[in-house]
């Protein structure tokens, strides 16, 4: 069992202020009545993988039944984790010519974001310093993968959404600080929005990826920060608003269904942080409870599925299961 400490102790006393720019200049009165907040409860390891084979989990795609599909960072794989916790390779990618080692800011190729679409088709990113591999790749049932969105080689594609609502993909470029699209069918990669928001300082800009209540929402991993990103009628970027600050290191993230509540995956300090709707946040779970190298959260109805890359430092890559439990 990886988990030392129960959620419910944990340190309510502790909670720090967090800069949300909807709520700027508001505080909270300490007689007032808090909102509704999202705790975790039954948390259990699905799966472990074999971290000395590469296998940094990174990424989360939900399936029916209570399985995942989990992208691995070094080891180039996807992967399929059925609800008994059995992990099954379904994609190695090759390494491109030279080993790639042109792969942007981090110098070697890596399957990142993977994403289901409502009909089971798996797509996944792979990031190879080299055109024609770094793209937007299908896995197909039958044969192998096929590439359906190529993205230049200096881009390092991230996060993968499916925005069923206007039939195309969303695609974070950590290098580039930049939100690419593509038509789900037949069309080429372009970018959708380059604001300042998203770049990096000095490593990661633009990381996690969600579509919520009409607008698209980006971490950036080198400020600490989410950003939404309102979307135009024609489908285009709007304006682009910092609504959190102060969460250093954040890779994914996802909405709990309490409004703009939002589970946060912080990877350089281990741990799985609250941000709550009055602008405060706790830590839900922390190295303490066998966190290491938190990369990916993704809410399913009352479940939420946490990754463990263990790719700074560890060496438990893991792929959690949690029931949300709303108060």
């Amino acid at each position: 069992m990886l988990l030392r400490r129960s959620t419910r102790s944990r340190r309510c006393a502790a909670m720090i202020g967090l800069t949300v720019l909807l709520l700027a200049g508001a505080e909270t009165p300490a007689a007032a009545t808090l909102p509704a907040r999202t705790g975790l409860g039954d948390v259990r390891v699905l799966a472990r993988f074999d971290r000395a084979a590469g296998q940094a989990a990174e990424s989360i795609a939900p399936e029916p039944g209570g399985g995942a599909i989990v992208g691995m960072i070094p080891a180039r794989q996807v992967v399929r984790v059925t609800r008994d916790g059995t992990v099954r390779p379904l994609v190695t990618m090759p390494l491109p010519p030279g080993g790639g080692g042109t792969t942007p800011v981090v110098g070697t190729p890596v399957v990142t974001g993977v994403a289901r679409s409502g009909a089971g088709s798996v797509y996944f990113l792979y990031s190879a310093g080299r055109g024609g591999l770094t793209g937007i790749w299908q896995l197909r049932r039958s044969g192998g993968p096929r590439l359906v969105v190529p993205l230049p080689a200096d881009t390092m594609p991230n996060a993968l959404v499916i925005d069923g609502e206007r039939d195309r993909f969303l695609v974070t470029d950590s290098a580039g600080g930049r939100i690419w699209q593509a038509p789900l069918r037949h069309g080429k990669a372009s970018v959708w929005s380059a604001d300042p928001a998203l770049a990096p300082t000095s490593f990661f800009g633009a990381n996690g990826l969600k579509i919520h209540d009409g607008a698209v929402w980006a971490s950036n991993s080198d400020r600490g920060t989410i950003v939404r990103i309102s979307v135009a009628e024609d489908g285009g970027s709007g304006r682009a608003e910092v609504r959190a600050m102060g969460l250093a290191g954040i890779d994914d993230f996802d909405f709990t269904g309490h409004g703009t509540e939002i589970l946060a995956a912080i990877n350089q300090a281990d741990k799985l942080v609250r941000v709550n709707q009055d602008g405060t946040r706790e830590t839900l779970l922390d190295a303490g409870d066998g966190m290491q190298g938190t990369t990916a959260v993704v809410v399913r109805g009352d479940r939420a599925y946490v990754t463990n890359g263990a790719n700074l430092k560890g060496d438990d890559s893991n792929l959690l299961l949690a029931e949300l439990r709303h108060r």
